[in-house]
């Protein structure tokens, strides 16, 4: 049965004419009952809300789900989308893969633990070379479990207030009871930088601590996910209060090889020279490879190509690897970085 919160949702839902909302908690109904072995149940609700006429599919735009329509300072604190990539479509180190789905499983699984006084994993801390999966790993843990993709705008978090950056966390943790989902706090170093640094701010430490706090506290069913490129920056106060933090670093060969194979599987790749790649894609990340291959496809496309030319496929590579003004420390393709300590 639907939860007494659940019910509360689905009528504010349809007084407010929020069908987006209506939507979301209907399919929350409908997972809640099949994790319960109503499978017969969560199939008809799912078979009656595909009859909906979804007018953002019809045009074509984005899902997005209105957070509170009855506080407006909440939608600008955050953007919510329902992200279509799923874990599978991603090119992970076994080790971070693993570990996202179990977080994804007990997510799943959260009544059977329940049941057991238990509760799941729900509070993550990425961290890892930009451009590498972290916020594509958000992504597709809302596709995975069902639910809205929430990122919080950190640039209308943070004000030069305390009073009011604080009230706005309240606002933004209140509503991880209210309206289930995944809450990304993207570019996390912002306000968890440490304590002690030099530079920081008093105004700064208060925001961390309260921060700090509300995490601490927070209960709600809703996915906490923190991503940062600067884990050394971090207080070290942060890593207790995570459930776990995975570490994310650059791709090995077989995951540059994979990427290319999956990003240009529409084109021959028989003119590309496996080893040259390897050595010309190497520091890069996942998304700059990426990009580069869809440079050189619209190339080929433009040129009535169907086959890469491995050629200009290696100079995009090695231009792609010059564009950096500094070049990232050089280290073992499988070396993996440091735990940061409890």
């Amino acid at each position: 049965m639907a939860t007494a919160e659940q019910i509360k949702a689905l009528f504010k839902s349809h007084v407010a004419g929020d069908e987006d909302l209506f939507r979301s908690v209907a399919l929350q109904i409908a997972a809640h009952e099949a994790t319960k072995g109503n499978e017969r149940l969560a199939k008809e609700l799912r078979e009656l809300l595909d009859k909906l006429k979804r007018p953002q599919q019809a045009a074509g735009g984005p899902r997005a789900v209105p957070i509170s329509r009855a506080t407006g300072e909440l939608a600008g604190l955050v953007t919510a989308s329902y992200p279509s990539v799923r874990l599978s479509d991603m090119v992970l180190d076994d080790e971070v893969r693993d570990r996202v789905e179990d977080v994804i499983h007990q997510y799943r699984q959260r009544d059977l633990l329940s049941s057991h006084g238990l509760l799941p994993k729900r509070k993550l801390l990425l961290v890892g070379p930009p451009g590498c999966g972290k916020t594509m790993t958000a992504s597709a843990m809302a596709k995975e479990c069902d639910l809205p993709l929430l990122s919080v705008q950190l640039h209308s978090l943070i004000t030069k207030y305390m009073g009011e950056t604080a009230a706005k966390l309240h606002l933004l943790f209140d509503a991880m009871s209210d309206t289930k989902g995944i809450y990304l706090f993207d570019e996390f170093d912002a306000i968890g930088a440490t304590r002690t640094a030099g530079n920081d701010v008093g105004e700064i430490r208060r925001v961390l601590n309260s921060f700090l706090l509300f995490l601490e506290r927070d209960d709600s069913d809703s996915i906490i996910i923190a991503a940062t490129n600067f884990s050394g920056m971090l207080d070290d106060a942060l890593f207790r209060r995570f459930d776990d933090v995975i570490e994310y670093g650059l791709p090995n060969t077989n995951q540059i090889r994979k990427l290319i194979e999956n990003r240009l599987s529409t084109f021959d790749l028989s003119g590309v020279k496996w080893r040259d790649v390897d050595a010309a894609a190497r520091d890069l990340s996942h998304a700059e490879v990426g990009r580069v291959c869809d440079d050189i496809a619209r190339t080929t496309v433009l040129s009535g190509m169907t086959v890469v030319d491995g050629k200009k496929f290696l100079e995009a590579l090695r231009r792609r690897n010059g564009m950096r003004p500094t070049r990232r420390r050089k280290k073992p393709r499988n070396e993996r970085p440091s735990t940061p300590s409890n």
